[in-house]
C-alpha cells in the first residue's frame, strides 16, 4: 500500500482508534483537575501518553500563553490609538517590517523544537539540552548582529514602506527600538520553542505572561508619562515591549539553567558545530517558510499605503483583531508540533496523525464559532479599538471578509505545525510559496486596482490564499513523507 493510501486509511480510522499503543495510560482525569495539572506543569511521557489527555495537558498552557500575547495585541493598538492614525500606520509598517525577525526567529524554532522533542521521545535528554544550548548562540548572535545598525535605518525603512512624512517624522524612534532590540524577540521566541519541544509547556506560557505583563502595565505609562514616567508617545510603547520581552528572556535562561525536564550548564552552551550546522540547514526551510509568508504581508501592506494612512490604520487594527483571536488557536497547533516530534522520536507514526486529527478538529470547532461571531458583529468588535469613522469602516470590513476562511485556517495551522513538529520545515515552504505568493499577492493587487475593488481586494485575497494554503497542506500531510524525515 502507499504512503498515501496508507495515511488515508489511518486517518478514516482514527474516531475509533483506541491509545495504549506502546502501552500509552488509560487515564480518565475530570476537567478540573486537568486545567491544574496542565497550569502546574507536571511531567509528563507525552510520547505515549493518551492523547486525549496529552493534548489538553499541552495545549491548555499553550492557549493561555498565546491568549496573553493576543491580549497584549489589543491593549497595545488600544493604547496607540489614543494618539491619532498616523500612531497606528507606525506600529502597523514597522510591524511589517518587525516580521522579518520573527521570520529568522520562528524559523529556528521550527527545528528546535523538532529536535527537542525528537530527542526527548528517544529518551536522550542531555542530547535534547545540548540543542537547547546551542539554539541560545544562534539567536542571541543573529539577534545582535541584526539589532546594530536598526537604529540608523529605522526612518529610512519606514519611507520605503511607503509611510506619510508626518508617519516617518513621529516613529522613527518607535521603529529602532522595535529593530534595535530584535534579540530578546528572536530569544523568546526560540526558548520557548525548547519548552514546547519538551513538553513542558506551563513554563512556555509563564515566560509569555511575565513578558507580556510587563508590556501591559508599562504601556499607558511610558506612551502617555503617567507618574515617574517620561512621556515617550508611540516611541513609548516600544521601550514597553523590549523591558517586557527581556524580563522574559531572562526568566526563561534562569528555568532552563535550574531544570528539571532540561538543564542548561557551561557544557551545552559550548559551541558544538554539529548541532548548529543541523539547526541551521533545518531552520533554513523554516526562515523561507515564514519569510515567505510574512513578506507577502510587506507587499500586501504596501499595496494598502496607496489609499492612504486611514486604509494602513483600519488594517492594523483588523490585523490585531485577527491576531488576538488566531493566537490562542495556535495553542492546538503547537502541542501538535510537540505530539507529532516526540510520538516519531518513540517509533510511533500512526499516534503522531491521530494527534493531527484530533487536534484539526479542536481548532475548527473554536475559529468557527469565533468567526460567526465577527463576520456577524465586526463593526462592534473593531469599535472596542477605534471610532474614527474612517478607520472603524475599514477596520470592519477587513475583519469581516476575513472571517470566513477561518475554518480553513485552522486546519492549515494544525497541518503546518505536523510538519515541522516532524522536522520537514521544506514542504509548508512550498505551501506559502504557492498560496502567498502566486495567489494573494496578484489576486490582492488584481481585485483592489484592476477590478476596483480597493482595500476589500486585499482582504478578499487573504482569505482566499489561507484557504488554499489549507486545501495544498492537506493534500501533501496525506502522502505521509514527513515520517520520514530525519532530525
Amino acid at each position: 500500500m502507499s504512503d498515501s493510501a496508507q495515511s488515508s486509511s489511518r486517518l478514516q480510522q482514527v474516531a475509533t482508534a483506541g491509545e495504549g499503543h506502546h502501552g500509552a495510560p488509560q487515564a480518565n482525569v475530570s476537567g478540573w483537575a486537568l486545567w491544574l495539572e496542565a497550569l502546574r506543569g507536571s511531567e509528563q511521557d507525552f510520547a505515549r501518553l493518551e492523547l486525549r489527555k496529552a493534548i489538553p495537558l499541552l495545549a491548555i498552557p499553550m492557549v493561555l500563553e498565546m491568549a496573553m500575547e493576543a491580549v497584549f495585541a489589543i491593549v497595545d493598538v488600544f493604547f496607540v490609538s489614543k494618539l491619532g492614525p498616523d500612531a497606528i500606520a507606525t506600529v502597523g509598517l514597522t510591524e511589517s517590517l518587525v516580521t522579518l525577525v520573527y521570520a529568522l526567529g520562528i524559523g529556528i524554532a521550527m527545528p528546535v523544537t523538532a529536535m527537542v522533542a525528537r530527542r526527548v521521545g528517544e529518551g536522550d535528554r542531555k542530547a535534547a539540552s545540548h540543542v537547547a544550548g546551542q539554539a541560545l548562540l544562534i539567536g542571541l548572535g543573529l539577534g545582535l548582529a541584526i539589532g546594530l545598525p536598526a537604529p540608523w535605518v529605522a526612518g529610512s525603512l519606514l519611507q520605503a514602506m511607503g509611510a506619510e512624512p508626518a508617519v516617518v517624522a513621529g516613529g522613527g524612534g518607535y521603529a529602532a527600538v522595535m529593530l534595535g532590540t530584535n534579540a530578546v524577540i528572536m530569544l523568546l521566541f526560540i526558548l520557548n520553542a525548547v519548552f514546547r519541544g519538551a513538553g513542558d509547556a506551563a513554563r512556555a506560557m509563564r515566560a509569555l505572561w511575565i513578558a507580556n505583563g510587563i508590556n501591559i502595565v508599562l504601556d499607558p505609562c511610558l506612551i502617555f508619562g503617567w507618574g515617574p514616567f517620561p512621556e515617550l508617545g508611540v516611541t513609548g510603547a516600544a521601550v514597553a515591549t523590549a523591558i517586557g520581552r527581556g524580563v522574559g528572556v531572562l526568566y526563561q535562561i534562569r528555568a532552563l539553567m535550574a531544570g528539571p525536564r532540561l538543564r542548561l550548564d557551561l557544557d551545552a552552551l559550548r559551541p558544538a558545530p554539529r548541532i548548529i550546522g543541523n539547526i541551521l540547514r533545518l531552520s533554513v526551510g523554516g526562515v523561507g517558510q515564514y519569510l515567505i509568508g510574512t513578506a507577502s504581508w510587506i507587499v500586501l501592506v504596501r499595496i494598502l499605503a496607496g489609499f492612504g494612512s486611514e486604509v494602513v490604520a483600519g488594517y492594523t487594527v483588523a490585523i490585531r483583531i485577527v491576531i488576538f483571536v488566531l493566537l490562542p488557536s495556535w495553542g492546538f497547533a503547537n502541542a501538535t508540533s510537540t505530539l507529532v516530534g516526540q510520538s516519531l522520536g518513540a517509533d510511533d507514526p500512526a499516534r503522531a496523525e491521530r494527534a493531527v486529527l484530533y487536534s484539526g478538529l479542536y481548532n475548527m470547532a473554536f475559529l468557527g464559532l469565533v468567526s460567526l461571531v465577527l463576520i456577524a458583529w465586526p463593526e462592534a468588535v473593531a469599535g472596542l479599538l477605534t471610532q474614527d469613522p474612517a478607520v472603524l469602516h475599514h477596520a470592519s470590513r477587513g475583519l469581516m471578509i476575513i472571517s470566513f476562511g477561518y475554518v480553513f485556517y485552522a486546519w492549515e495551522m494544525v497541518l503546518v505545525n505536523a510538519f515541522n513538529g516532524a522536522g520537514d520545515t521544506r514542504t509548508p515552504s512550498l505551501v506559502n510559496l504557492v498560496a502567498f505568493w502566486a495567489v494573494e499577492i496578484p489576486l490582492g493587487w488584481f481585485l483592489s486596482h484592476a477590478l476596483g475593488w480597493g482595500p476589500d481586494g486585499v482582504f478578499v485575497a487573504i482569505a482566499v490564499a489561507y484557504s488554499l494554503a489549507a486545501v495544498i497542506a492537506y493534500l501533501a500531510f496525506r502522502r505521509g513523507r514527513w515520517k520520514e524525515v530525519r532530525v
